[in-house]
């Protein structure tokens, strides 16, 4: 008779509830053991497990190397079952000098470069720890960081390592996690050691004297920090914040008056082969006219050289070009966001990071303590025991020889613990030396005395600040700035002054036509195409303006809601196609219209009127927008719509309405505003206003009227003031009551 085989209980669980219960789990995991680091050593669970497994292996930077197999392969077997390569890839980071301010790993073989090449196969590889990663290390036999079991409980491993270097500020780092992220530069160590020292002396210090002592990160690639002052204070005490960061450079002189300038420093996680690739992509673009060359003359420091068209052009303005387009200046994101001592996420400020290593550093001190006391009782009851026996050699040796249980004898005859008799019963028969007796008393005296200052540290926390004190300047002195390894490389700057690069050295300047079509499709076509009826507009659409501008020209644009938009001439998409909607260039709405276009011309003045007639002269410079949103000029509201918009270059002004009236006064009688309703420019009983435009009287007012123009010069029966009605537009005027 056959069983039915056990199955699991099955819960009938609601979906959502179920994938809640199960991302929640997966989410903490990725926060707290993989994507944040600790506040106390600064490292990843992946970082740290590769520290100690090649520890494990005696890698030490005194011994030889190995294979970076052999640790990937301990790594994963033992603590960190995850994928080869990506532990492989934390180990080639933690080995590149110029990924990590003070590398972890030493490597030997092909580990990367700056340009972006990959490193070489774990197998061909090898590397051993550094002096650095020893420090983060040093005393981890001591008792001083708790262990935990590996994945599958056949090993231990540490919870965090002791880290005698605040190596979370150090080196930084950089994590992706469910819903939260942290992205921290690095820092100059010794700087760190110089802050640290003075929060053990002033516990109460600010954060704006902290930042005296660590003035801003320490990029292992260099580069110049050009930030102020003030935000750099204010990223430092909110834990949030950024920092822009750009290339170092300098001019070399060449013959006849010539120059180039080299770039010797990019900034950090900028790959440089990816750099002179995109720079050489924007010169194809004409996106760099002032820039005729670059080449990369790299070996193994950096030298990129920048060619000058001219050598009239600034070599400020140049690398203000470059910086503005290239990622010859970058902004670092500061997020310190990380795990504190119990494991929960949250951003702290500079003091924050720095107390968080202190109180580490103290507790590591109290364990390491403790474990040497009871080391040191230990030994003492081991050398107790030595004592007794050199005092009662022939006693012991009689009952080692006579007795069945010679242990429990001694024992009990000279109270000795269980320890003492089992290190008596073990000792060797060279130790019996007289010589042996007086090293033993001499070894126990010292221990004695080292056991008494133990425990008055123990008992006095000024004491053990006193000792972190001394280790902090030790680390200072092994790996400060009196080292190469330990000088600044970054230098500190200040917020970069602004420097106003002309539109015209940007964009190569060529000269194009501007196209726009009825239904607002606008594009620029290279040259100053005539405009004779060959010019192609989508089915159902046709020409609205045709203007001759240049790359370096400003294009205005002035719709009915009374704003002015403004494009570069060089932004216009190509003339190759029908263009783009200029809608979508501009704010301009799909309830409102264009009333006109032209190109930009300094120094003009342009009359503005609305529908109802009310208008008056804004200087052209005012119009000018900074913004896709456009710059309001004439209020309009209600059912009056903005109508007209002509250049105001003569002395009177004529303005004709609906009613087929028309007005002419002189220009002076009109105000000249930078925005608002404005004037009235002609009254009407009913209808509004159709066009105005501004004149010489002595040359005659014109008109278009069908395929020709005419012009009036007998004008005297419509003169008048402004604000009255006007008379019938002469015979002749054009039937669309426009004048052009």
């Amino acid at each position: 008779m056959s069983r039915k085989p056990e199955t699991a209980e099955i819960r009938d669980t609601p979906f959502a509830d179920a994938l809640s219960e199960r991302y929640l789990a997966y989410a903490l995991s990725t926060i707290t053991s993989r994507s944040l680091p600790d506040v106390r050593d600064g490292l990843k669970p992946v970082h740290r497990r590769l520290l100690f497994a090649m520890r494990q292996l005696r890698l030490d930077p005194g011994s030889g190397f190995k294979k970076c197999a052999r640790v990937v392969g301990d790594v994963m077997g033992k603590y960190h079952p995850h994928g080869d390569q990506s532990i492989y890839d934390a180990m080639v980071r933690m080995a590149q000098e110029f990924a990590a301010r003070y590398p972890l790993i030493e490597g030997q073989g092909n580990f990367g470069n700056v340009d972006g090449d990959n490193a070489a196969a774990m197998r061909y590889t090898e590397a051993r720890l550094t002096e650095y990663a020893t420090a983060m290390l040093e005393g981890i036999d001591e008792d001083s960081v708790d262990f935990q079991e590996n994945y599958d409980g056949t090993e231990n491993e540490p919870n965090l390592l002791p880290a005698s270097v605040p190596n979370l500020l150090a080196n930084g780092t950089s994590g992706i996690a469910v819903g939260m992220a942290t992205n921290i530069p690095p820092h100059n160590l010794d700087e760190l050691c110089s802050a640290s020292l003075h929060l053990i002396k002033f516990p109460k210090a600010t954060n704006a004297k902290l930042v005296e002592l660590v003035p801003g990160p320490d990029f292992p690639t260099g580069g110049v920090l050009m930030e102020s002052r003030a935000s750099v204070e204010e990223s430092y005490a909110t834990g949030r914040g950024s920092f822009r960061l750009r290339a170092r450079w300098e001019v070399e002189k060449l013959k006849h008056g010539q120059y180039q300038v080299v770039v010797t420093e990019i900034p950090y996680q900028v790959q440089k082969g990816k750099l002179v690739e995109r720079v050489a992509e924007l010169m194809t673009l004409r996106k760099l006219p002032m820039l005729a060359d670059i080449r990369d003359e790299s070996a193994d420091d950096i030298r990129i050289v920048l060619e000058p068209k001219s050598r009239t052009i600034e070599p400020e303005m140049l690398m203000e070009g470059m910086f503005r387009h290239t990622d010859l200046e970058t902004r670092f994101g500061l997020n310190m966001n990380v795990l504190d001592g119990g494991r929960i996420p949250k951003v702290m400020n500079l003091r924050d990071v720095l107390t968080a290593f202190l109180d580490h550093r103290h507790d590591v001190l109290k364990r390491r303590t403790r474990y040497r006391l009871e080391r040191i009782d230990h030994r003492l009851e081991v050398l107790g025991a030595y004592l007794i026996a050199y005092a009662n050699l022939d006693e012991i040796i009689r009952i080692i020889r006579e007795e069945d249980e010679p242990k429990q004898v001694m024992m009990k005859k000279w109270k000795m613990s269980d320890v003492q008799a089992e290190a008596i019963l073990n000792m060797r028969l060279r130790a019996l030396r007289r010589l042996e007796e007086v090293e033993i008393r001499s070894e126990h005296d010292a221990l004695t005395a080292e056991k008494k200052d133990l425990n008055s540290l123990m008992k006095d926390e000024k004491k053990r600040w006193d000792v972190i004190s001394l280790q902090i300047k030790d680390i200072q002195a092994r790996f400060g700035v009196k080292t190469e390894l330990g000088k600044r490389r970054t230098e500190i700057g200040d917020a970069p002054t602004l420097i106003d690069v002309p539109l015209e050295a940007m964009i190569e300047r060529e000269p194009i036509t501007v196209i726009c079509s009825e239904k607002g499709w606008i594009r620029a076509a290279r040259g100053h195409v005539a405009d004779n009826g060959e010019i192609k507009y989508k089915e159902g659409d046709r020409e609205r303006f045709v203007l001759h501008a240049e790359t370096t020209d400003k294009f205005l644009l002035f719709g009915t809601n009374g704003r002015f938009y403004t494009i570069g001439c060089g932004k216009l998409p190509g003339g190759r196609g029908f263009g783009d909607p200029i809608r979508l260039m501009t704010g301009l709405g799909n309830d409102q219209e264009i009333v006109t276009v032209m190109v930009h011309k300094p120094g003009r003045k342009l009359l503005v009127a609305a529908s109802d007639g009310r208008g008056f002269v804004v200087p052209e410079d005012e119009v000018l927008a900074q913004t896709k949103g456009g710059k309001q000029v004439l209020n309009v509201k209600g059912g009056v719509e903005a109508q007209s918009c002509t250049v105001a270059d003569g002395d009177f002004v004529a303005v004709v309405g609906e009613n087929r009236k028309l007005l002419i006064f002189p220009s002076d009688e009109l105000p000249t505003m930078s925005r608002g309703r404005g004037v009235v420019l002609q009254r009407y009983k009913d209808g509004g206003m159709s066009d105005a435009t501004v004149f010489t009287l002595a040359e005659g007012l014109t008109w278009r009227a069908g395929d020709r123009s005419r012009t009036e010069t007998d004008l005297k029966d419509w003169i008048g003031k402004r604000a009255q009605a006007g008379r019938i537009a002469p015979r002749g005027f054009s039937s669309a009551n426009r004048f052009s």
